[in-house]
């Protein structure tokens, strides 16, 4: 059986697994199911024997999860590249309202995503209200105990607003975490069809109404919706023109049956309350 030892601390601060079938490498040890042994920085490349074979390992990251099309896309994206390990979802909710803070999605429809992709949930809750001060506290004592999970980055689904780049990178500067952006500086409208084209599927469940139809709450992100969307709204609502609800797709082994409920007003913005069905959770494979 394969056995696996990894080796840190190498140029750059790659992160590599030795592997030699039957044995692990001279000085190395490990033992099948066992967390990978990390060696210091003694070690080096040229000490590796020429037998023993040489892989990058995968990054390990958490994914910031906000319910809606693109963080969905980004773990599907991320997944397809195999240069990362997504090994959680990190997801804000209000607290007081137990929803996901812009999107107001049912925290329980949350977790239910998380079921859907293999992948626990990371859950930070927030007080309502929330200051910036209080929000910042918290998200830290989260990327604390991240790091002290081995987890290396946090992946962020934003698309091409680089204050909301600038803002994320500026609160990980001091923290250990990388920030990355899978889904960055693509076109939104390509992002858009590719994702209807994937399979995936999503409701609105928030619209800014000083920039969208308020009747746009609750409908289905497909390609009617994007050829109905007036000039100037971006395909993916990228400028906060609307928020959306993934409840099937690739990236989910089955589809949420969700059904949508009451609107309500909120200032400027509609939400579509999104409800979870009674009714069996349908395998991806069966969806028509």
């Amino acid at each position: 059986m394969e056995e696996r030892a990894s080796i840190c601390d190498l140029p750059g601060r790659r992160r590599f697994t030795l592997v030699r079938g039957g044995q692990a490498a001279p000085g190395v040890t490990a033992s099948a199911g066992a967390r990978p042994v990390v060696l210091g920085p003694s070690c080096t490349e040229s000490s590796i024997p020429q037998n023993v074979e040489l892989r990058v390992a995968m990054r390990r990251i958490l994914l910031s999860w906000s319910s809606g099309k693109d963080s969905a896309w980004s773990l599907q994206v991320l997944r397809q590249r195999g240069e990362y390990e997504v090994v959680g979802l990190l997801t804000t909710f209000n607290d007081a309202a137990g929803r996901v803070a812009m999107h107001a999605v049912r925290r329980e429809l949350v977790e239910q995503q998380a079921s859907a992709t293999g992948l626990p949930l990371w859950a930070v809750p927030l007080p309502w209200p929330c200051s910036n001060e209080q929000y910042e506290l918290l998200m830290a004592e989260t990327c604390a105990k991240a790091i002290a999970a081995g987890i290396e980055a946090i992946a962020f689904g934003d698309l091409f607003l680089e204050d909301v780049r600038s803002y994320r990178e500026k609160q990980m500067r001091n923290t250990g975490l990388l920030p990355i952006f899978p889904l960055w500086g693509h076109s939104t409208r390509d992002l858009a069809k590719q994702m209807i084209a994937s399979g995936m599927r999503a409701k609105l469940t928030c619209v800014d109404t000083e920039k969208l139809d308020a009747s746009f709450a609750g409908r289905e992100f497909d390609g009617n919706l994007l050829a109905a969307l007036p000039d100037g709204v971006d395909p993916c609502g990228e400028n906060g023109e609307f928020h959306s609800f993934v409840y099937a797709g690739p990236m989910l082994s089955a589809k949420i049956p969700v059904s949508v409920g009451e609107s309500v007003v909120r200032d400027q913005f509609v939400f579509a309350d999104l409800n979870f069905a009674t009714m069996a959770v349908t395998p991806s494979s069966q969806l028509l």
